[in-house]
């Protein structure tokens, strides 16, 4: 049974699902969310992932994925981490009526000073898009990724992967399948908790009617083409979208069949969603 993600006296959601699967479903920022995160079905420590919805008054939220950096020691405190300093910060920025992308960017640095104070040698990726009215932003740090997707498919904005394929593919060098399967696809470029850190700003879009904003982890998208989570997650409500991705997911992660991808991993996703 899943577990519910952990409401703040200020509104924030967090989830870790650090043993058993968290899914929480509630309305921000004029919308509807529907968030959930697991521990790979493969491993018995917790899982590193974090998953957030941080209000930013009644109109606007910061959605946050996290995922620790396997290998790495400390992994799950190093995604928490991040995400408290990066809520931190922006309550501190809301009271002082900063601009929201100037808070988020504020948030990120004290999310990476954060970290880099564990001085354990931790890291995670931090992918954030911010839903303020009907338009959406992304800051991206890592391999995680974000997606606005219109209801007849067309992705109208997407984050780039951090990495080696994330770049070659970015550059036209490579095409998404062919990365999916590479063999460097597991190498990621930038994380949270390093010296040289950067912050990939997306350009805005204006979400139009039936809209759907997706945030995944790599253990969402190492194991679903980019095609089929845009074709599970564009129509039809966003709590069976959810369910038809940790469906398919969990599947593949624990049968590897000819042509699919298949990689055991903690997986996050959020789905969100404004009323036409």
């Amino acid at each position: 049974m899943a577990s519910v993600g952990a409401e703040r006296p200020d509104g924030t959601v967090v989830l870790d699902g650090a043993v058993a699967p968290d899914r929480q479903s509630f309305e921000v920022a004029g919308g509807r969310l529907v968030a959930y995160t697991r521990r790979s079905p493969m491993k018995e420590t917790e899982n590193e992932d974090t998953v957030a919805a941080i209000p930013w008054g009644p109109q606007a939220a910061v959605l946050v994925v996290a995922d620790g950096a396997g290998g790495l020691p400390a992994g799950k405190r190093a995604s928490s981490t991040a995400v408290d300093a990066l809520a931190a910060s922006l309550r501190t920025s809301l009271e002082q009526t900063r601009l929201l992308r100037t808070a988020v960017l504020d948030g990120i640095e004290a999310a990476n000073t954060a970290v880099r104070d564990l001085s354990n040698g931790s890291a995670t990726t931090l992918t954030v898009v911010t839903i303020e009215g009907r338009l959406a932003r992304t800051y991206q740090v890592g391999d995680s990724e974000a997606l606005v997707i219109g209801q007849r498919g067309l992705i109208r904005l997407q984050t780039t992967a951090h990495s080696p394929t994330g770049f070659a593919v970015e550059a036209g060098f490579l095409d998404e399948r062919d990365a999916l399967h590479h063999r460097d696809r597991h190498l990621v470029s930038n994380f949270i908790g390093t010296p040289d850190m950067s912050i990939d700003v997306g350009a805005s879009a204006e979400l139009k009617a039936r809209d759907t904003v997706v945030l995944a982890s790599d253990g969402v998208t190492d194991n679903l083409h980019l095609d089929e989570l845009v074709e599970m997650t564009r129509k039809g409500s966003i709590d069976t979208a959810v369910d038809a991705v940790v469906a398919e997911v969990q599947r593949r992660m624990a049968t590897a069949a000819q042509g699919e991808p298949s990689k055991p991993d903690d997986m996050s996703l959020i789905i969100f969603r404004k009323p036409a």
